[in-house]
């Protein structure tokens, strides 16, 4: 079995609007074979908590105006570190950069097929990398002008 067209229909448009909303490393995979509950799962991160929550946001708008969808199921909310919106077809997880290393779920799923995304969703891959390497760099520089 493999992800409806209904299902790639919801995948792209919630990949579009997390990456509208600068979401990192955007990657959906087709757990259909596996799960008998869901078709596709899609991942999205944000390096503050401020990001996640407005990520989520744009998701479900987007759903709901351009194709009449609502989630069946949100789970998360109140510390914006991991939201889960549950819309049958599809789950979209997105959280925090942090949460996304601690319980990496693209191992879980590494041997489900990876759905194609937009064009502005793929590129946000390896974002969450270069955006902790500025974080440091500037940690760094931060912490080398107090000890002078």
């Amino acid at each position: 079995m493999t992800a409806t067209d209904r299902s790639l229909e919801l995948i792209n448009t919630a990949a579009q609007a997390a990456a509208d909303k600068l979401a990192h490393d955007i990657i959906a995979y087709d757990v259909s074979d596996v799960l008998s509950i869901t078709d596709a799962f899609l991942l999205a991160s944000a390096p503050n908590d401020r990001q996640v929550k407005s990520i989520v946001d744009e998701i479900e708008e987007r759903l709901s105006k351009e194709l009449g969808v609502k989630p069946v199921r949100r789970e998360g909310d109140r510390e914006a570190r991991w939201v889960l919106l549950d819309y049958v077809d599809i789950v979209v997880h997105v959280q925090h950069s942090e949460e996304r290393v601690f319980y990496a779920l693209e191992r879980l799923w590494k041997d489900c097929p990876e759905l194609a995304l937009p064009a502005d969703a793929q590129a946000t891959r390896g974002k969450a990398a270069e955006h902790a390497k500025l974080r440091d760099a500037e940690e760094a520089a931060e912490l080398d002008g107090e000890l002078r």
